[in-house]
């Protein structure tokens, strides 16, 4: 979906006077870069005009994003995210069969002059992320994701170290999901090309738990978009 014919009321999860929270389309970018003149930030101003988005998703990636109505909530959120005290939980679909309860990845991540990340002990800045298989098929796994540092590409690069790369992200060595990989009998029209069933990566930030500035705990949940939904029940019906 492009931003431009996005109306953000579609998309609410949450809204108390403080704070709304929003399943992210994907390849909507959260803040403004130089492709794109509509982005999340821009829309929520429209909506509230004293709106700040209180993290950031990459623009591929899908799922809860929360957003401040006012600085003081800007401000308690920021300090949440300092203190490590919100938890954010993402599914990711990856490559292989794997089998991972609370594993822990705890390797400094470098930001590259080209946009993308690697593992450097020497020069990284710290970085943990917990995983948890919710589910094997027969040659993926959904994983639930569980960073303590927000990191770039963190999570990605993560389940990179652990040969279990998510599911179309290329930058990581993550392959593209065809469904003729899974489905018999899969017949392809003629002078077509098949295309993956996911056209980016397969990861989604699923959980958002935060505490509102009354003190009350709160946990909002993303439903899938409808291609995380597509994968999914591709790989549920051909296990």
């Amino acid at each position: 979906m492009k931003a431009s014919k996005l109306d953000l009321r579609d998309i609410i999860l949450y809204e108390d006077n403080d704070y709304f929270l929003i399943n992210k389309p994907p390849f909507v970018s959260t803040l403004a870069d130089r492709h794109d003149k509509v982005h999340l930030l821009s829309l929520a101003k429209e909506y509230v005009a004293d709106a700040q988005v209180c993290h950031r998703l990459d623009k591929d990636t899908s799922g809860v994003l929360a957003i401040a109505k006012n600085p003081e909530a800007y401000r308690h959120m920021s300090l949440q995210f300092e203190h490590r005290e919100v938890t954010k939980t993402y599914h990711a679909v990856s490559d292989g069969i794997h089998n991972f309860d609370e594993t822990l990845v705890d390797l400094p991540i470098l930001k590259m002059d080209d946009g993308v990340v690697k593992i450097s002990k020497k020069d990284g800045k710290p970085a943990q992320t917990y995983f948890s298989t919710v589910t094997a098929y027969k040659f993926h796994t959904l994983i639930a994701c569980k960073p303590i540092t927000g990191r770039m590409h963190q999570i990605r690069i993560h389940l990179a170290t652990l040969k279990a790369p998510i599911t179309g992200d290329d930058t990581y060595g993550g392959k593209p999901f065809f469904l003729s990989s899974v489905k018999r009998g899969f017949n392809l029209k003629k002078q077509t090309e098949e295309q993956p069933i996911m056209k980016r990566m397969a990861l989604h930030a699923h959980a958002l738990r935060f505490k509102d500035l009354n003190g009350v705990d709160r946990e909002v949940i993303a439903p899938y978009p409808k291609d995380m939904q597509a994968l999914i029940r591709q790989l549920s019906e051909n296990k």
